[in-house]
């Protein structure tokens, strides 16, 4: 595709809510070359803030970038002010990497993280011009493959997809590129291309499954077509060993829920709680290298500018060699101001040295996931932990100085009883009496709880979920006796659980209840202030389905939905797990202890990678997960970090900011600053205290979409800086696309407080005569009065003194001169503009300011 064939949607950029989601360009992003022999689109079926969060989507976009014959960009999910826009403005869905139309490639991959997702991705296919069902889909059309979570159970949104992977995608999404790109070669058509899909590995293949309902709704049969397998075998990658594909993370220029750097420790758990999916569908565990992790948050560090690590699995307290890796990190990490988050630290399997290092975390809270009260319900679930394991694990957080635990619980487990219900508010109320043992301070205890949602390939599958009514009627129960100023409960919307639990267990025949739900304005229905429970309510009536029918007990011997998908984990494991639970018999964890025949390893390829097995676990419930959540170590916490030096060298980089970038915040311009001297390697001195910054001061904050060829930092580094010119394209090299260094200099002189800012202002229409006149007549215009409200009251303000010049240099171009006083409310030009021509904001939007210079003021 030619460059001037790139849809060119910056002018919509003005007048979205948050239009960093949409501008692209982020450092490590892949550059796309036009002469790919096969090109995907990764959708993201949410906003970018949570798509750019997610691992799998990023490993996939590497691996793809990182062959000669293949490229990948990505899209996400538009809010709705986005797509309301999109869609008055009839332009379609585009790439963030060249702006191309996104289905204008060969294949279209969609991620499905989660239940609630899937009206966002009839959201995507709609603005992406591509029909909802495969069926109607033709030649001209990419190939539409999902894969995720939801693929374990993908019946609901089966007749939207050509193919759907179940399982790790690292190989598989290889395999697909190179099966397409060839028969794309030989000309081959779209209908051969999806059959041929059913040869790789893990690839679900929906039209070649014909599922055959009895009278009372159960499933009778999902017939298999031709010579498709009966089941579709999970896709599992033996081992984490390649490396290469994570080196480069995309660094967000917009904030997002996780900003930070996360290395992927281990994937799989083996706990064998009986109420987890990813305890199954992730089996086994398989560890990566100490050497490994530490070559990825070396390099990761280094070529992101991140100031966080965080280490990621299902399970992170369990990785074998985490003794050995936690300090390393620290050690290496603490003078560079790097903090380590650490969650899911297991206190029971934690050195004194440990213990040690986890005491310098940063403390803003401690999660205990004890999900059931009572000994008794935890030990139906395979929990593996005693209340006195729990009550000394909050003891040893507050005595380590955390002064917020935070609980998490589920109600509606099988067999839970009012007296489980009672033993959450009494285990809540022993937690908080812990943290008045020897402590100081005020301890405050967070409690979280959800809805129990029975998923497919657990031993609780076949169990029943409580109503919306039943959530609600015990939610009541525990905020009537969770009552403590020192207690806050929070709980999941029983209405979005309910949602969740019915599309977690249901069949194709909710397919039309999702696209008429989309049509009635369903979108978003993860966020609370987006989820709407009637629209889903009045489409279910229009097609006459009884959705509480999917969250029924099942029969053990009743054909599931997803019973033609195999994760590798035989019922007969699933079936026995269950019969335990009601036994209340201890299944241990499998890592350490014998093979639990649950059936997924051969021993050959697929086994248990771990590192040290001589970190040997109980045979019974021992202690339970602690998990610093928001908490990391403090970088500023010992004498490793090292006494700062007494020298201090200052420059003053002066940078250029123009096109779509100008649309981030102030707050997301300084992270991508600190970040840019991160990467070029640049060691500034520190703030002092807890939370120590980068020594940089900035020059005022720019209005959203401001251009300017004159914008400054002042770094205050640790050694001098031998080259300006070469720290110039060093730093410009770590910015964004965008960003540009113009001059490095060492700081003579203090910066002037008081200065006036020269502005270049391109109109989206011509100057009217009437506005020409009062350019003319502003020299003498004696006062120019806004009304400005804060804190609910209206005060009035002369602008008139803040403007030192204002003239008209072209039909659509203005210069303006604003003052800025320190410690005095300032001006900006589009306040100036509505304040003078009566501009409304729709106006002030499509104008472009762009600053041009700046000088200190004398009066």
């Amino acid at each position: 595709m030619a460059t001037s064939d790139r849809l060119d949607t910056a002018a919509l950029l003005p007048l979205l809510s948050r239009p960093g989601r949409y501008i692209g360009g982020e450092y490590n992003s892949a550059e796309i070359a036009r002469t790919a022999g096969l090109n995907w689109t990764l959708a993201f079926p949410d906003l970018y803030e949570i798509g750019m969060s997610h691992q799998g989507l990023q490993i996939l976009y590497h691996i793809i970038n990182r062959t000669d014959s293949y490229a990948a960009e990505r899209c996400y999910c538009p809010a709705p002010d986005a797509e309301r826009l999109l869609r008055a403005r009839r332009i379609g869905l585009t790439t963030l990497e060249t702006g191309r139309p996104a289905a204008a490639c060969d294949l279209f991959g969609i991620t499905l993280p989660h239940e609630l997702c899937y009206t966002n991705i009839l959201s995507v296919f709609d603005l992406a011009s591509i029909p909802f069902l495969a069926r109607d889909r033709d030649q001209s059309h990419p190939l539409v493959i999902g894969g995720g979570t939801c693929g374990f159970n993908p019946e609901p949104v089966a007749d939207l997809f050509d193919a759907i992977l179940v399982g790790d995608g690292e190989e598989a999404v290889i395999d697909i590129s190179k099966l397409i790109a060839s028969m794309k070669g030989d000309g081959a058509c779209r209908d051969e291309m999806i059959d041929a899909l059913g040869s790789v590995s893990g690839i679900y293949l929906p039209r070649r499954y014909q599922p055959r309902y009895r009278a009372d709704g159960t499933i009778e049969s999902i017939a298999p077509q031709g010579t498709a397998p009966d089941r579709v075998a999970r896709r599992v990658l033996a081992n984490l060993d390649r490396l290469d594909h994570l080196l480069d993370p995309i660094v967000p220029n917009a904030r997002i829920v996780h900003d930070r750097l996360a290395v992927e420790i281990a994937r799989g758990c083996t706990r064998g709680c009986r109420f987890c999916q990813a305890g199954i569908t992730y089996r086994p565990v398989r560890e990566r290298t100490p050497e490994q992790i530490i070559e990825l948050a070396s390099r990761g560090i280094t070529r992101s500018g991140f100031d966080e690590l965080s280490l990621l699995s299902l399970s992170t307290g369990d990785y074998s060699c985490l003794p050995e890796v936690l300090p390393e990190l620290m050690r290496r990490f603490a003078p560079q101001r790097v903090s380590v988050a650490m969650p899911s630290m297991r206190v029971g399997t934690l050195t004194r040295e440990m213990m040690d290092e986890i005491g310098k975390v940063r403390k803003t809270g401690f999660t205990l996931a004890p999900e059931a009260g009572s000994e008794r319900l935890r030990q139906t679930i395979n929990k593996g932990i005693s209340e006195k394991d729990l009550l000394l694990a909050a003891e040893q957080a507050f005595a380590l100085g955390w002064n917020l635990i935070k609980l998490y619980f589920m109600i509606g487990l099988p067999t839970e009883t009012g007296e489980d219900l009672e033993a959450i508010v009494q285990l809540v109320d022993k937690t908080r009496q812990a943290g008045q043992v020897g402590t100081r301070g005020r301890q405050r205890i967070s409690v979280s709880v959800g809805t129990f949602v029975p998923k497919p390939h657990t031993p609780f599958q076949w169990e029943p979920q409580l109503s919306i009514d039943e959530s609600r009627e015990r939610l009541s129960f525990l905020k009537s006796r969770l009552r403590s100023k020192s207690i806050t409960l929070r709980y999941h919307d029983p209405q979005q659980s309910w949602l969740e639990g019915i599309f977690s267990r249901g069949d194709r025949r909710l397919t039309p209840l999702i696209i008429e739900a989309w049509k009635q304005g369903a979108r978003l229905d993860s966020w609370s202030d987006h989820f709407n429970l009637e629209r889903w309510r009045n489409a279910a009536a229009l097609l006459g389905l009884e959705l509480d029918f999917y969250l029924r007990a099942r029969r053990s011997d009743e054909r599931l939905p997803w019973s033609h998908i195999d994760p590798l984990v035989s019922e007969e494991f699933l079936l026995s797990e269950r019969d335990r639970s009601l036994n209340r018999e201890y299944t241990p964890d499998c890592r350490y202890h014998a093979c639990q025949q649950c059936g997924l390893c051969d021993f050959k390829t697929v086994m248990p990678v771990v590192h040290n097995r001589s970190r040997v676990e109980p045979e019974k419930p021992g202690s339970e997960h602690l998990s610093s959540d928001n908490g990391r170590s403090n970088p500023n916490f010992s004498s490793a970090a090292g006494a700062s030096p007494d020298e201090h060298f200052r420059y003053l980089v002066t940078y250029s900011r123009t096109g779509s970038i100008c649309y981030l915040g102030h707050l997301e311009f300084l992270q991508i600053i600190h970040r840019c001297l991160r990467r070029a390697g640049m060691k500034t001195h520190f703030s002092q205290g807890f939370n120590p910054s980068p020594k940089v001061s900035f020059s005022p904050a720019l209005p959203v979409g401001t251009q300017s060829c004159c914008e400054f930092f002042v770094m205050d580094l640790v050694n001098p800086l031998e080259d300006l010119e070469q720290a110039g394209i060093d730093l410009s090299g770590a910015l964004p696309a965008g960003i540009e260094v113009r001059s490095v200099a060492p700081m003579q002189e203090a910066l002037p407080t008081d200065i006036v800012s020269r502005y270049e202002i391109d109109l989206p229409a011509e100057l009217t005569e009437n506005e020409l006149a009062r350019i003319e007549q502003f020299t003498n215009l004696g006062e120019l009065v806004v009304a400005r409200e804060r804190k609910g009251k209206l005060k009035r303000v002369d602008l008139r003194p803040l403007i030192r010049d204002l003239a008209a240099t072209g039909g659509k171009r203005l210069t303006m001169e604003l003052i800025s006083r320190s410690g005095h409310p300032g001006t900006k030009p589009a306040e100036v503009l509505a304040a003078l021509f009566d501009y409304d904001e729709e106006m002030l939007l499509q104008t472009l300011v762009t600053k041009v210079s700046w000088s200190g003021l004398r009066d």
